[in-house]
């Protein structure tokens, strides 16, 4: 029986193995604060007609408590994300001790693959900088600033370009050291739209943020990535990571409808990467948050639950983030590879393991 028992792991190991070697592209988009209660709010505003969060192919949920808090910051989740290891907050992809960490783009690099990051707020903010930068402050923003140019991020459009002037002592200066370190500048996205993929691109669309409102700003810019990564493609795949960084903002503020705008930008760039997945069977796409912002509840508007109706109110618990568990959605190519209840850690090292047995 043991023996029985022994192979038939063997063999669903070869079997994952297998399947994580056939995954070509990673897709890995991020929800800041998005919690279960966001994305159940999007399918009660959409009348229960299935939303993209309904067509995933796999589900899991992620705990993410960070090394040194029950209640974990973006830069401690993301670096778990990121790396497949936990920190303390505050700390940018090292360990508790203040050692770096390798991201799963800085693995990805190794094996040939390109990389790309698209964000609403600014490419230094805590959950892209987790990609590319080692600190112990998220807030040290023009040293992260000086760890983009010196890493092997291929594509990057967010907002950002005030730390930039800061670090180089002007606008002319930063965009030349910029091109000095091989990358091509763009302030706007009309630049974005035209730019043909011939050299690594910073596209900083913002002094800071973005902003909130953005419309169809992250849809766009996703595909724009995808685009652009696929021209720096050599056949090793890539990886791009998303984030739909001020969902968070807004449960900070406890406004529910500003997070509904939100949403629904990040929405736009799931549909964007599955209509890219969709073309490009060999893609996976995971779409999950770093923590939950805000204790949102979806609660009846009425204790007589003899009505028809009761009404639903959205009711927040904190302006803080919580300690729940967030929602992993899979799709495409491997989506079978990650399951069930599991640490933000390892969903991290899954996808490192992927990029791993290229």
């Amino acid at each position: 029986m043991r023996r029985i028992f022994t192979l038939l792991t063997l063999a669903l190991l070869t079997t994952a193995t297998l399947s994580a070697q056939q995954v070509k592209n990673i897709i890995y988009l991020i929800g800041d604060g998005m919690g279960l209660a966001s994305v159940s709010m999007m399918q009660l505003e959409n009348k229960y007609e299935p939303t993209v969060f309904d067509r995933a192919d796999n589900i899991a949920l992620q705990k993410t408590y960070s090394a040194d808090n029950r209640v974990t910051d973006s830069a401690a989740s993301g670096t778990a994300l990121a790396t497949g290891s936990k920190t303390n907050n505050t700390f940018i992809s090292v360990t508790p001790d203040g050692q770096p960490l390798e991201s799963l783009m800085e693995l990805a690099a190794t094996k040939g693959m390109a990389t790309g990051l698209v964000v609403t707020t600014y490419i230094q903010h805590a959950t892209p900088a987790v990609f590319y930068a080692h600190h112990t402050s998220r807030h040290a923003y023009t040293e992260i600033s000086r760890q983009l140019l010196d890493s092997h991020i291929d594509v990057a459009i967010g907002g950002g370009m005030a730390f930039f002037d800061e670090l180089y002592g002007s606008r002319n200066e930063a965009v030349a050291t910029m091109h000095s370190k091989g990358f091509d500048y763009a302030a706007a996205m009309e630049t974005v739209l035209a730019y043909d993929g011939a050299k690594p691109l910073i596209a900083l669309l913002a002094d800071k943020e973005v902003g909130a409102n953005s419309g169809d700003y992250l849809a766009t810019a996703t595909r724009e990535a995808l685009r652009l990564l696929d021209a720096r493609d050599n056949d090793n795949g890539f990886v791009l990571m998303v984030e739909g960084s001020l969902i968070d903002g807004m449960g900070h503020g406890n406004d529910a409808e500003a997070q509904q705008l939100e949403m629904q930008g990040f929405m736009g760039a799931i549909e964007a990467a599955l209509a890219y997945a969709e073309s490009n069977p060999d893609t996976l796409v995971v779409v999950t948050a770093d923590h939950e912002t805000g204790g949102l509840s979806l609660v009846s508007g009425n204790a007589d639950f003899n009505l028809s109706e009761q009404g639903v109110e959205y009711r927040w618990t904190t302006n803080g983030h919580s300690g729940v568990m967030v929602p992993i959605y899979l799709y495409g190519k491997g989506a079978e590879l990650i399951n069930g209840v599991i640490e933000n850690a390892e969903l991290g090292s899954a996808l490192k393991a992927i990029i791993a047995s290229k």
